[in-house]
């Protein structure tokens, strides 16, 4: 197998300290964008009548991602990932994602970043694939509020979506 992104192609001991934002040898967790679309309209992040979406064939697919991983892990011994969007859980396939990304071999701490609404159906399937962790931003604990800021959540979504996720460990 042919690696298709050539070892040290951007040197971390280039003219820019390996220190600080600007290097990737201060990089120790890559986050990965799985999908730009979002189940919810918060008012902060999106506008009323919404954003045209990306076609999927211009997403990082399945395979990509599993060679950002593999490059990042074997050029820079990076080998802590979250996993983010949009809104990751709408991306189809996740579960098998995981899976295929604990299998690698190049992860040691797998995490995800939330909105928490479809949790309480991929909480335990994701954790049996090999999530290790998850963030849930939760705008607010008031259901009136909560509502607002997100446009379409549904507060007591979430929180059945917290409680599978803390049950499944």
């Amino acid at each position: 197998v042919v690696d298709p992104i050539p070892r040290r192609a951007v040197s971390p001991t280039s003219h820019l300290p390996d220190t600080g934002p600007r290097s990737i040898g201060a990089v120790r967790m890559l986050r990965i964008s799985l999908t730009d679309r979002c189940n919810f309209r918060c008012s902060y992040c999106m506008p009323p009548g919404g954003v045209p979406w990306l076609p999927g064939d211009e997403l990082l697919n399945d395979q990509e991602v599993l060679e950002i991983v593999r490059a990042a892990a074997r050029n820079y011994e990076i080998r802590r990932y979250k996993l983010t969007g949009g809104e990751p859980t709408l991306r189809p396939g996740l579960v098998d994602l995981v899976r295929k990304l604990r299998a690698s071999g190049d992860v040691d701490d797998l995490a995800m970043t939330t909105n928490g609404a479809l949790l309480e159906k991929l909480a335990a399937p994701l954790r049996d694939a090999g999530l290790g962790r998850v963030t849930v931003s939760l705008d607010s604990l008031r259901e009136g509020r909560f509502r607002q800021i997100t446009r379409t959540g549904d507060l007591a979504a979430v929180r059945r979506g917290l409680e599978r996720a803390e049950a499944a460990g």
